[in-house]
């Protein structure tokens, strides 16, 4: 453990907590990518397999409990628990993860795995489909374009906690001598993909307003 995992972890675990609350105060669940979380429960369940036989730390054990247990209540919150579900649109939130996330990472797991056994393979897979997790996400919002604070600090605080899992990821690399090329890959990936939320994210909190993102060209 090292202050940039740590950091990482937290911000995780702030982003949420955020979107908890936000459920809970507005009671609605627009601008919310479920599919989103949908993916994170694939995601989490598929890594943290060995919960079932491997023990590291109260710590890791609680935060992998604590991802799986909060990722399948929101998806619960937003699928089934009333007026909050009332109020989720499936026409908008339309990205469709089955067909062209869930097959090329599966592909990814298993040309990428080092040990051809069922946890590393779903390891490598779920390393690769968190990449790109946040597309529901960001598809959804680029459709509805003005977006609530509460909604735009939940995303910016997902980007920078995978921007301080690359931080873990160097200071690893210098002080252990550790590599995972497959964890780096992914990593820059997804961390890529936030850049131009982040631009506009950052240019909101500057001046003091609502996020609104540009009319996609």
């Amino acid at each position: 453990m090292n202050i940039f995992r740590f950091s990482g972890d937290m911000l995780h675990l702030t982003s949420i907590m955020l979107l908890v609350f936000k459920l809970h105060r507005s009671k609605s669940c627009v601008g919310v990518s479920c599919r989103m979380q949908e993916i994170y429960a694939v995601v989490f369940i598929c890594r943290y397999l060995d919960l079932l036989w491997s023990f590291i730390s109260v710590y890791n054990t609680v935060m992998k409990i604590t991802y799986i247990t909060t990722t399948c209540y929101l998806i619960y919150l937003m699928r089934l628990k009333t007026p909050i579900c009332q109020t989720y649109e499936r026409s908008t939130d339309s990205f469709q993860y089955e067909l062209y996330l869930l097959g090329p990472a599966l592909v990814l797991g298993l040309i990428c795995t080092e040990e051809y056994t069922i946890p590393d393979i779903l390891w490598s897979s779920s390393i690769w489909l968190e990449s790109v997790a946040i597309i529901p996400q960001l598809v959804l919002l680029q459709q509805i374009r003005e977006v609530e604070n509460l909604t735009s600090d939940f995303v910016g605080c997902m980007g920078a906690y995978r921007a301080f899992y690359i931080l873990n990821w160097i200071y690893r690399y210098f002080a252990e001598d550790y590599v995972n090329v497959v964890g780096w890959i992914g990593g820059l990936l997804q961390t890529g993909l936030y850049c131009d939320f982040f631009y506009y994210y950052a240019k909101s909190k500057w001046y003091g307003s609502k996020l609104v993102l540009p009319v996609a060209s």
